[in-house]
């Protein structure tokens, strides 16, 4: 932002602002000014099911007014969250037996239990990988199947995921995010209990399929209800903590693998079984868990919204009381254009809208990388692949734990690290990690296995530590990313793309790995294949990747309002500048905490949401 001239409150108001893709200065008085009081409506509740909700309160303002006032720390702020205490003393929210209470009096620790349930789902999609890669040792061979049939079974999974990835957007705006977690854990456990007990090819696509169900419908849930619910300086590590679950999900299928790869008679039905003992603790636990105080006040329920608010963020600090007093006008300002706009169809807006346009390309770009890339492929038929470079079934089994293993371990720089550098670096530079990676496993199939086993298997086993482990890191941006750029009204339907796009490619190249092997070779399909769109999405990242650390939801709207010509202009300056940096070897300023990206201001009475169509590009 610059500024020219002073304000009465000694602040500038010369605002930067793009209208028609066109960078624009003008003089804008704010709203209020930092100290005065504005006039309330009366107060009234409304009920919805034995639910309420206000209907009142401070006057309705726009998101840009809202994000201006909690930056110069505006009075309204207070006023707004002491109405809405006095309104919840006397109308507090009832809950039923379905929907138990637990509270803590940090509710920093309600915050992290909360994740920790939520994120179980990772866990659940990690297993059912490692389980199915050491059941596909023993099972064809149970069930009678061909190889064509052991692809389906193994792709049964991501092609039922797909489904319901499909049922994300109508289920999570019908029953919200909690109860959508809910409905995916049933599914879950009825598919997980068909596969252990299948006696045909049929009944264990089936169980294979249901279970991809379930996979498809948490998948998509989580990120968003976690991104959702907790504060933004943590929310890019705490989403990762779902890619660390798929991460540890995979180690511990693994470990069971290993632990019941010697029973004599049906040691691969213990393995897919054991999924059930998972699913049934994260089900327990998320039943105490409330709603995303986002998806509350998007369905106008602003009262039980504050009531969540206060138990897993608190009001105590300025930042939370800030930060849902923002949300609060962003929310109904969205709210409000898309009533305006009776009879529309909200998936149209991904293609009217540029800023919702610029989201759903720019996350699936993002889920198209991490999978087309091989990772699920090789997850999926790690057993297998170690079996080719020289180890047996038992060696292939317990050799999988060091490929699982190393993905785990990647995850963990990405928790502790990700919010501190920013996705842009994090995604820059962990690409290249396992593209070489890639290389040596790629090498690995040009040593001849049977006179020289023990190279082979070493230079695949280094090739494979180097791949999962950068490709751990790198793997939470796919969900980091989908979960935070959409805006909140289409938020739901983009995470359904996402995650229809994530489990359609993991469908792809899972399903497809055999005949790909045979057409490509090893080495082609590893290196020319995997490795050539690694290649090219590194350089699409340089360009088109923006900085989204430490910003709110709402911030994430501004900065994708900006064209995208100007985002490209400003990453290649920043290209520009580190290359010089390493030219001259000025190492730390490469590889220093990136700084906040500055958030491109909109014009003030622009509408950052369903009808904003003022700024394009």
């Amino acid at each position: 932002m610059s500024d020219n001239s002073d304000s009465p409150t000694g602040e500038k108001n010369t605002m930067e602002h793009y209208i028609d893709g066109k960078l624009k200065l003008e003089h804008v008085e704010p709203t209020t000014h930092r100290g005065e009081s504005i006039t309330h409506r009366n107060m009234s509740v409304a009920t919805d099911g034995g639910r309420q909700y206000s209907t009142g309160g401070a006057r309705r303002m726009s998101e840009w007014d809202a994000m201006r006032i909690a930056k110069e720390g505006g009075v309204e702020i207070d006023e707004e969250i002491e109405l809405l205490e006095i309104e919840l003393r006397e109308n507090p929210v009832k809950h039923g037996f379905f929907s138990p209470v637990i509270k803590f009096q940090n509710p920093a620790h309600f915050t992290w239990l909360l994740v920790a349930f939520a994120s179980m789902g990772g866990l659940l999609s990690g297993i059912d990988q490692s389980l199915i890669s050491g059941a596909n040792l023993f099972m064809p061979q149970s069930l009678h199947l061909d190889t064509s049939q052991v692809s389906l079974v193994a792709s049964g999974v991501p092609l039922g995921a797909i489904g319901g990835a499909l049922l994300l957007g109508p289920v999570n705006e019908a029953v919200g995010r909690r109860m959508a977690i809910i409905t995916s854990l049933i599914l879950y456990t009825i598919g997980a209990a068909l596969e252990a007990g299948a006696i045909n090819f049929g009944m264990m696509v089936a169980g294979r399929v249901i279970l991809g169900l379930g996979v498809g419908l948490e998948g998509g849930t989580v990120p968003i209800y976690v991104a959702e619910s907790v504060a933004r300086k943590y929310r890019g590590n705490l989403v990762s903590l779902y890619q660390f679950n798929i991460a540890l999900g995979e180690v511990f299928g693994y470990v069971v693998a290993a632990i019941f790869v010697n029973v004599k008679s049906g040691s691969w039905r213990y393995m897919l079984g054991s999924s059930l003992v998972f699913s049934t603790i994260m089900l327990i636990g998320i039943l105490f868990m409330p709603e995303s105080p986002r998806f509350l006040m998007h369905k106008g329920r602003t009262l039980e919204a504050f009531n969540v608010w206060k138990r897993i963020r608190g009001t105590d600090l300025q930042e939370n009381r800030e930060e849902f007093f923002v949300m609060r006008h962003a929310v109904t300002a969205e709210f409000e254009n898309k009533k305006s706009r009776s009879g529309s169809f909200a998936w149209l807006d991904f293609f009217t809208v540029p800023r919702a346009r610029r989201s759903i390309v720019y996350a699936n770009i993002m889920i198209f990388l991490g999978q087309f890339t091989g990772i699920n492929a090789i997850m999926y038929y790690m057993s297998t692949l170690l079996n080719q470079v020289g180890f047996n079934a038992k060696q292939a089994v317990f050799m999988s734990l060091v490929g699982g293993g190393s993905l785990l371990l990647g995850t963990i720089p990405a928790i502790f690290y990700m919010e501190r550098f920013g996705r842009r670096f994090w995604a820059c530079a962990m690409l290249p990690g396992f593209f070489i990676g890639l290389i040596i496993i790629g090498c690995s199939y040009l040593i001849d296995n049977k006179t020289h086993t023990g190279a082979a298997e070493g230079v695949y086993i280094t090739g494979l530590i180097l791949y999962e482990g950068f490709f751990g890191s790198y793997a939470c941006l796919t969900w980091v990313i989908p979960a935070e750029v959409y805006p909140t009204y289409l938020r739901s339907y983009g995470m359904e793309t996402s995650d229809v796009t994530l489990f359609f490619c993991s469908w792809l190249v899972t399903y497809f790995f055999a005949d790909m092997q045979r057409a490509m070779s090893r080495i082609g399909l590893t290196l020319g294949f995997y490795g050539g769109i690694a290649v090219l999405g590194w350089f699409y990242q340089l360009l088109f990747m923006p900085e989204t650390k430490n910003k709110t939801l709402e911030e994430i709207d501004v900065l994708f309002s900006q064209p995208t010509s100007e985002l490209v202009r400003q990453n290649l300056s920043g290209v520009v500048e580190n290359c010089s940096h390493l030219v001259h070897g000025r190492w730390g300023r490469v590889f220093k905490p990136s700084p906040e990206s500055p958030l491109p201001e909109a014009h003030k009475d622009s509408r950052v949401g369903p009808v904003g169509k003022d700024v394009q590009g």
